[in-house]
């Protein structure tokens, strides 16, 4: 008698197992966690952003205006916070316009500093603009794992067989991707000299 319970019990087992029954909430985790990762990358920045800020600030006083926009950008993209649930493609896009701002903002300031020898030679800035660059790499390597992770779990609730199980027990919604939030990415720049 608990042989044929047992072998029925296995074999529902068997068959849920490559269902999506585990894969679905398993990819959905990793998406979690791969945009907890860019989230961590992003608070890098903002970090810091403060310190170059107030390097830059010794030695340009003066330029105010864009001393003043980076901070108002650090603001802004700190105020945007998204968990893993609330990745819509409004809400994604929200996100990278405050980030966008931001990496702007920072790219006028590092333009000012071009003004500055005297700032360019000083080992403070030198170190945190090298720390800089590292972080713009981390985020571009955390952004392209998520994308992967995303990938992953919209094919397992939209790809049958698992997007059956998806449908009739998870109901779980395809996660937004990033995308390019500056006009005419998709385009090569043209250099001219």
């Amino acid at each position: 008698m608990k042989t044929p319970r047992l072998v029925a019990a296995t074999a529902a087992l068997a068959l849920t197992a490559g269902c999506g029954f585990q894969s679905i909430p398993q990819a959905e985790n990793g998406v979690a966690a791969a945009w907890a990762e860019v989230e961590n990358q992003y608070q890098r920045r903002a970090d810091l952003v403060p310190n170059l800020v107030e390097t830059v600030k010794g030695y340009a006083t003066h330029e105010r205006e864009t001393l003043e926009a980076v901070m108002n950008a650090r603001a802004q993209a700190t105020q945007v916070k998204l968990s893993a649930d609330q990745l819509t493609p409004e809400n994604m896009k929200r996100f990278e316009q405050a980030q966008g701002a931001l990496q702007g903002a920072l790219g006028r300031l590092l333009a000012v500093a071009e003004n500055y020898p005297n700032l360019k030679a000083n080992e403070n800035f030198r170190d945190l603009q090298a720390q800089l660059e590292g972080t713009e790499n981390r985020i571009g390597i955390a952004r392209r794992r998520y994308i992967e992770q995303v990938q992953q779990f919209n094919n397992l609730v939209t790809v049958p067989p698992t997007s059956w199980t998806n449908s009739l027990m998870y109901k779980k919604q395809p996660k937004a991707q990033f995308t390019a939030t500056t006009a005419g990415a998709e385009k090569a720049p043209s250099v001219k000299f």
